[in-house]
């Protein structure tokens, strides 16, 4: 799947079941459910779930738990937009 294939699926009701479940948080993020994307990332140990557990950080507003999280991902924090960081992750886990 692209990412253009992926933002058409935001207009249905659930995510794609076939989507890996860092996806499947990112798209319920996309559709404002920050708190069902949490709980779906939060038990994931992966880097590639750690970047998105970073992101919903920031985007919560939580810096020193972003930080904690970009850390555990091996990444920097993002100084990107919440928008492009969002992209940027989708493009990168599909």
């Amino acid at each position: 799947m692209d990412f253009e294939s992926f933002c058409l699926t935001l207009e249905d009701d659930t995510p794609p079941d076939y989507l890996a479940r860092t996806i499947q948080a990112l798209w319920h993020d996309a559709r404002g459910q920050w708190d069902r994307a949490h709980q779906i990332v939060q038990p994931i140990g992966s880097e590639e779930a750690s970047w998105v557990h970073a992101y919903l950080h920031r985007k919560e507003g939580d810096y020193g738990n972003a930080s904690y999280w970009y850390n555990r991902a091996a990444r920097p924090m993002s100084d990107s937009s919440l928008k492009d960081e969002w992209e940027e992750i989708v493009r990168s886990l599909l």
